[in-house]
């Protein structure tokens, strides 16, 4: 059983620290929260044991759970590195992809396990047809949420649409070649609306739109290769995959036959998988646990989390342009 710590108890942290507490994969040493006030009402409601010294939970602990605001990453991992231990950090890894390198440095140099919180890589609808997704040439994704202050800090790239960047780049294997974009301020300081186009040396082309000032929340993302059509609804844990394949030459009354330009005839068929249920944040938690004692890589490992961080300030940079 590893023992975890966690720094920062904001909205998400507190969904951290229940999870960790609730997981027989893990001992919850406690936490820490520079708001001293605030920490001391958590650990009165729900038991968890604040640390005033941040440097003594991450002495009594494993690894640390990081969970803090982004500006607080890098010296929050660069002190739990430093100290000989584990550590998974919530996304955005960092403020700046130096920021990035050097903890990923400082982890290899020292032998130790990082992971960075790309949950929809755990969602079930996106394992679910993972495997199926083969050489993709057009990816479309639109994440739209209602407006929130909490996460205004930063710009909705940084916020929302860097977990479509993060699943994207995990099944294009193709070096990006190129990103335009254009962002729109509406409520905030930074952009509330983005739109990116993602082009990849292979010749596959991301379309990513992000908003934080919508009406309703969408989660989903097409994916288009050759013969086959996947689409993925992370808000309704739903996927369908849309095949083609040659016809045969006596199809059944009920199949559904294309016929193109040049006279082929595809017929369409369905393969959706079966999905299960999970809780994403948990899975991605003991995924990390696995990692640690088998001393395998992790499913996001810190270089994952510091592609996805340089992709989304490329976006950002075109904002100005």
């Amino acid at each position: 059983m590893l023992k975890a710590g966690v720094f920062g108890a904001g909205h998400l942290g507190k969904i951290h620290l229940k999870l960790l507490h609730q997981s027989e994969r893990f001992e919850l040493v406690g936490f820490y929260d520079a708001d001293k006030q605030s920490a001391i009402e958590i650990e009165k409601t729900f038991g968890y044991k604040y640390f005033e010294q941040p440097e003594d939970l991450i002495a009594a602990c494993d690894f640390i759970d990081i969970v803090t605001p982004t500006t607080h990453h890098y010296d929050g991992a660069m002190a739990v590195l430093n100290a000989g231990k584990h550590v998974f950090i919530e996304k955005p890894i960092t403020e700046t992809t130096q920021q990035a390198d050097v903890i990923i440095a400082l982890a290899h140099e020292k032998g130790l396990k990082g992971q960075v919180g790309h949950v929809e890589r755990f969602n079930p609808a996106f394992t679910a047809v993972k495997d199926k997704i083969q050489s993709p040439m057009f990816i479309e994704t639109h994440r739209l949420a209602e407006f929130n202050p909490r996460g205004t800090d930063v710009p909705v790239v940084l916020d929302l649409m860097i977990h479509d960047i993060d699943a994207v780049l995990s099944v294009v294997k193709s070096p990006v070649k190129q990103v335009s974009a254009s962002g729109v301020v509406v409520i905030s300081e930074t952009p509330d609306i983005a739109n990116a186009r993602i082009e990849f040396e292979n010749g596959c082309v991301a379309n990513l739109t992000a908003s934080r000032i919508s009406m309703k929340k969408m989660r989903k993302v097409r994916f288009f290769q050759k013969d086959a059509y996947i689409s993925v609804d992370y808000l309704d844990k739903t996927c369908e995959v849309v095949k083609m394949k040659n016809a045969p030459e006596q199809p059944d009354d009920f199949a559904m036959i294309l016929t193109n330009a040049e006279g082929q005839k595809k017929q369409i068929y369905y393969d959706n998988p079966e999905i299960g249920s999970n809780n994403a944040i948990l899975d991605e938690l003991e995924a990390f646990a696995d990692a640690i004692e088998q001393d395998a890589t992790p499913i996001v490992d810190l270089s994952d989390g510091a592609l996805a961080l340089k992709v989304a300030l490329m976006v950002i940079e075109n904002f100005k342009k």
